[in-house]
């Protein structure tokens, strides 16, 4: 039997670049991976140094309290959102458990349906296949604003969806008032709603909305059906410590909670007590969110293409992404991911995602690389 995953991006990127030579003359700068280049805060690392002797104990599985407690804490400053300890429950970061979370939930299904965006996050696609569920993919357009479509008459059948906002790759945000559709839509069919959230913290201005915040506004206070995630990786600059956390509906966290015994999902107990550190500090996200807002400012002032109001991905129109990718490398020294990369059946197609999470000078380096690109000029 075979899972049949797809490759990752990037082992289509590589493929795609085997043969093209990057132009020498000018310094390599990634922006493939939206992976932080921002140090990871002093204290963070501190702490992990002054609790390493604690590596020799056994972690419990479902996290230490102090963790919990932080990140319910964050909840409650962040999102006005107040969670008791059975509504939380402390992850490996989010790709484990939006990895595992769906297998889970979808184990006694005769027939499961899974749908989510599409362009995506590669790892919806394989918690689908890893749970034998039948896809329902929710395409992402311009015309729609990349926002996923809640008339679709798909959702009927689903068993699980998945959101992402604020949305990689396309930048697009779903409002209060969106997700509260949502909530409501999820009630109505009966499914299962997770929404994505790890780039909750990073916008320039508005800070983007919980599914958590809709469901109590349409009076769903025990957050039937609905769960969200997020994770210390963007906001701490800390994508290393894996801490991220499941939250809402406690029903389904507390079977949730036995699976993740048996798995063993648990980042030692200097890691989670820096992690408590993290998510109970907000300066230091504070920080690292006005850095990121700088590079999509600059984005703004030197480009003249649309620029989203959150994550830090640039989502980028063009002709053939393929091959715009191709000649970013080879004559301005410039990686970028194709969106069709991204996407199935033809999403993500003319369009490049470039993850600006570079410093403020080495991004305004590169977006000066991709104006001259875009007016089809030569360095």
């Amino acid at each position: 039997m075979s899972f049949n995953f797809e490759p990752y991006p990037f082992e289509k990127l590589r493929a795609l670049m085997a043969d093209v030579t990057p132009a020498a003359t000018l310094d390599p700068i990634a922006l493939t991976i939206g992976e932080p280049q921002f140090p990871t805060p002093e204290f963070i690392l501190q702490t992990v140094c002054k609790e390493a002797p604690h590596f020799s104990r056994y972690p419990a599985s479902a996290g230490l309290p102090e963790l919990k407690e932080a990140q319910i804490s964050f909840m409650q400053r962040r999102f006005e959102v107040t969670l008791g300890h059975d509504q939380l429950l402390p992850t490996l970061g989010t790709r484990e458990a939006l990895f595992n979370l769906p297998q889970y939930l979808l184990f006694d299904r005769r027939a499961p349906v899974m749908a989510w965006p599409n362009p995506a996050y590669q790892i919806y696609e394989g918690a689908a296949k890893a749970a034998r569920a039948k896809p329902v993919m929710l395409p992402l357009r311009a015309e729609n604003g990349f926002k996923p479509d809640i008339t679709d008459g798909r959702l009927k059948g689903c068993d699980l969806v998945i959101l992402n906002s604020p949305n990689n790759p396309t930048g697009s945000v779903l409002g209060l008032e969106e997700l509260k559709a949502w909530v409501l839509k999820a009630l109505e069919c009966d499914f299962v709603l997770i929404n994505d959230e790890c780039y909750s913290e990073i916008y320039e201005t508005q800070p983007p909305a919980s599914l958590l915040q809709a469901a109590l506004a349409v009076g769903n206070s025990d957050f039937k059906n609905i769960l969200v995630m997020n994770s210390l990786s963007k906001r701490s600059s800390a994508a290393g410590l894996r801490s991220g956390f499941v939250a809402g509906d406690s029903r389904l966290l507390k079977g949730y909670g036995l699976y993740r015994t048996y798995a063993g999902c648990t980042a030692g107990v200097p890691i989670q007590v820096a992690a408590a550190a993290a998510w109970r500090d907000d300066v230091h996200a504070e920080a690292i969110r006005t850095r990121y807002a700088a590079n999509m400012k600059t984005a703004r002032r030197l480009l003249e293409v649309p620029v989203a109001e959150a994550t830090f991905y640039l989502w980028l129109a063009v002709e053939d992404d393929q091959a715009a990718a191709r000649t970013l490398l080879s004559e301005y020294n410039l990686a970028v991911l194709p969106g069709s990369f991204l996407g199935r059946e033809g999403a993500g197609q003319g369009y490049l995602r470039l993850s600006l999470v570079q410093s403020p000078a080495r991004c305004c380096e590169a977006l000066e690389r991709l104006g001259h690109f875009l007016k089809g000029r030569t360095l």
